[in-house]
């Protein structure tokens, strides 16, 4: 008798075989890593000192317009991940609402690949607040790590060699321990956001007097300034609109657009109400957070001064001038441990420990959208195979590994700086542009009354918000990292995402199976 013919499958398998293991916690410290506020505080100067001009540029209020102006954003994912939640978050519904010839690389271009540019930002900038922390605790011998490559007397080998094994080290955590990797972004980032408090509470203690005497300090050893010139070098108001909206897209690389971890792993968050408010929640702690870093500055330095000195490239450059030096440098010298102070230490270790929950949660986001993309088959097949040893997508994370260590050598090497990987984000703003038009033709579609209203609206906004947040990227090049390997990384990774889609299609069609019957359904849990 002859065989039946077999039913064409539109998945790889019927069960990811992925687990339902995340906590409220675990998930609201990817999304407060993913937000990367203590990053934005590190790195800020690195950015102003670009600025023609600081003059009216108020980073309170640009950190409260740019989350302001992110509310249609945290409802849109708000109210897609409670619909559609699954690895791979945005991933899935932009797919199905786009189809995977346009959806696929869309969200690889967007997301995927621009997510390891934005990890060897990362990893540079942990190995600037590692030697940026060592200089200002006495080890003036580690200034060469903290210079940005583009500075005389920046060490490029060494940190190359120092990212690139902070970054293989966890790898290799998420590969043999993946529960290990939900912890260690927890805890970092727990330590990293009670450091931040304790640098804000130490400003607020030390008022002008104790940056004056921090700047009479930074004086005394050759930084050739004081507190009255850098304060009296700023003559500009303390606000001004179009000034200070000018910084969104410093903003938007860092801290308020980056809402899609929680999603990315929604299929393994345990309770409907983790589900539900991990992208608020996340949201709402970062605005706290860096808002009030920025103001403990201003109240303690002055207006004028942090504006001043934010905007001078001596104390950027030579004295890794930002809101974790200043807090350091005004702590109290006691008590401390063989001649360190114990408060300026735990300071600057929350420094460090930001910028290695950001890397430890792009691992695991990556992971998942390399996943989802596989289990769709846009991907290969292989790449969404879990080790049944380890419990975890091993393939997934050997492409992470090597396409982001890639990436930082050419920042390292090439173009010296890590502001150079800053255009690479542009493609996630313009996925951004259309994760806003999906949510609005999910909601004319598949939402009614109320519900339909809200997230077309939503929607719409967002859309909205990042075509203006794109078009500041590319009329601004020069401070936004315009440059041949960001903008070549963009549009090569949009068109290897097509190329990726067709041959793919061809392979699997030779074979009997339509890979277009994947992008008409949902993946299963």
């Amino acid at each position: 008798m002859a065989s039946e013919p077999t039913q064409p499958v539109a998945f790889v398998r019927k069960a990811s075989g992925l687990r339902r293991d995340v906590s409220l916690l675990d998930v609201v410290s990817l999304n407060l890593s993913n937000m990367s506020g203590g990053a934005a505080l590190g790195v800020i100067g690195f950015t102003t000192v670009l600025l023609s001009s600081m003059n009216g540029v108020n980073l309170v209020y640009g950190s409260i317009l740019a989350w302001l102006l992110s509310i249609p954003e945290i409802i849109v994912y708000t109210m897609m991940t409670t619909r559609v939640s699954r690895t791979g978050g945005d991933y899935v519904w932009v797919s199905r609402v786009y189809g995977g010839f346009f959806g696929g690389p869309l969200a690889f271009m967007g997301y995927t690949l621009e997510t390891m540019a934005y990890m060897a930002l990362i990893a540079l900038a942990a190995v600037v607040s590692i030697g940026s922390v060592g200089v200002s605790l006495g080890y003036s011998n580690m200034l060469p790590l903290a210079l940005p490559g583009n500075i005389p007397g920046a060490n490029l080998a060494g940190q190359f060699a120092i990212a690139a094994l902070v970054f293989a080290v966890l790898i290799a955590i998420n590969v043999f321990k993946p529960k290990w990797g939900f912890k260690v972004v927890a805890i970092a980032v727990i330590l990293a956001i009670a450091a931040t408090f304790v640098g804000i509470f130490a400003l607020l203690a030390a008022g002008t007097t104790g940056v004056q005497n921090y700047m009479s300090f930074l004086n005394s050893i050759g930084a050739n300034t004081s507190y009255t010139a850098i304060a009296s070098s700023y003559t500009g108001s303390t606000f001004d609109f179009g000034a200070t909206i000018f910084m969104l897209p410093f903003f938007a690389i860092f801290v308020y657009p980056w809402l899609n971890a929680g999603p990315a792993v929604a299929s393994e968050i345990k309770g409907k109400g983790a589900l539900r408010y991990n992208v608020f929640i996340s949201s709402f702690v970062t605005l706290v957070v860096v808002t009030g870093a920025f103001a403990a500055m201003y109240y303690a330095g002055g207006f004028n001064f942090i504006n001043g000195a934010l905007g001078n490239a001596n104390l950027v450059y030579n004295w890794s001038f930002n809101f974790w030096t200043l807090a350091m440098g005004v702590s109290p010298a006691s008590p401390a441990i063989g001649g360190v102070s114990i408060v300026a230490g735990f300071i600057g270790l929350g420094w460090i420990l930001w910028n290695v929950a950001i890397i430890a949660y792009a691992i695991i986001v990556l992971s998942r959208y390399l996943f989802a993309q596989s289990f769709d088959r846009f991907l290969p097949e292989k790449i969404s195979h879990i080790s049944p040893k380890y419990g975890s997508p091993t393939v997934a994370f050997l492409i992470n590994l090597i396409g982001t260590i890639v990436l930082i050598g050419l920042a390292s090497f090439f173009y010296g700086t890590l502001v150079s990987l800053y255009g690479a984000v542009v493609a996630a703003m313009i996925y951004f542009i259309f994760v806003g038009i999906a949510a609005v033709r999910y909601a004319l579609k598949n939402e009614k009354g109320q519900s339909k209203a809200i997230l077309a609206t939503a929607g719409i906004l967002m859309t909205v918000v990042f075509l203006y947040i794109t078009g500041q990227f590319l009329a601004y090049a020069t401070i936004w990292g315009g440059n041949i390997i960001a903008y070549g990384w963009v549009v090569g990774s949009f068109i290897a995402g097509i190329i990726i889609y067709i041959v793919s299609k061809s392979y699997y069609s030779k074979r009997g199976i339509d890979i277009t019957l994947a992008y008409k359904e949902l993946p299963p849990l």
